[in-house]
């Protein structure tokens, strides 16, 4: 379920993005894939109680298949650990129709559209931010803990939130309603590395479970 309304798709605050999304060629293995090359929405329980926000879609992963955390291996991590802990109905996430299910979970991006080389400005995350994450918080009318993965997520939040805190994996911050559950990113720069193991990563989602009481 898209929390951040259809005018997502039409959104244009960052000309940048938009024409990069639209310039991505497939590579040999996604020849045949119609690219979705538009901003990418979230999707999950719209009576979630955990948001999950990482920094933006991959250029051949959410950006082709038209949904958050959906064709890469971060998105693999993420459906994997909710599948492991019994919030999602399947293990892996390949596209929009493969009956994939989350259960008390809602996950998103920071940024909705792909960046070069991964690396939003910081302008594009405070426009995309406060216009499209900050729907889909106020959204999720049941949400108990926010796991932003890597620093530009954790920013993303910060400003969102009014949280003065360094990153730090693992930190538990409590504002308001909310409880903010750090993690580092699930992409392959961390997780090939063993910087994120698969049990750290089980640990943050088993924590998150058990603070929403899912």
């Amino acid at each position: 379920m898209n929390l951040a309304g259809e005018s997502l798709f039409s959104c244009n605050l960052c000309p940048r993005l938009r024409d990069y999304v639209k310039s991505i060629i497939p590579p040999p293995r996604f020849k045949s894939w119609n690219y979705w090359a538009k901003p990418v929405p979230g999707f999950g329980d719209p009576n979630a109680k955990i948001l999950i926000v990482g920094l933006a879609p991959a250029a051949h992963g959410g950006n082709r298949t038209g949904r958050a955390f959906t064709g890469d291996q971060s998105g693999q991590w993420v459906v994997r650990g909710l599948y492991e802990i019994g919030l999602a109905n399947k293990p892996e996430s390949v596209s929009q129709d493969d009956g994939l299910m989350l259960k008390c979970v809602y996950v998103t991006n920071a940024v909705k559209c792909a960046p070069p080389k991964n690396r939003p400005t910081n302008e594009e995350i405070k426009k995309c931010s406060a216009n499209w994450l900050l729907k889909e918080i106020n959204s999720l009318k049941y949400l108990k803990v926010i796991i932003p993965l890597g620093r530009v997520a954790f920013y993303s939040v910060s400003l969102l939130l009014g949280i003065k805190a360094d990153f730090e994996h693992g930190k538990e911050i409590e504002v308001g309603k909310y409880k903010v559950l750090v993690s580092y990113h699930v992409s392959a720069q961390n997780t090939r590395t063993g910087r994120l193991s698969w049990e750290d990563w089980l640990k943050i989602l088993r924590r998150a479970k058990g603070l929403a009481e899912c």
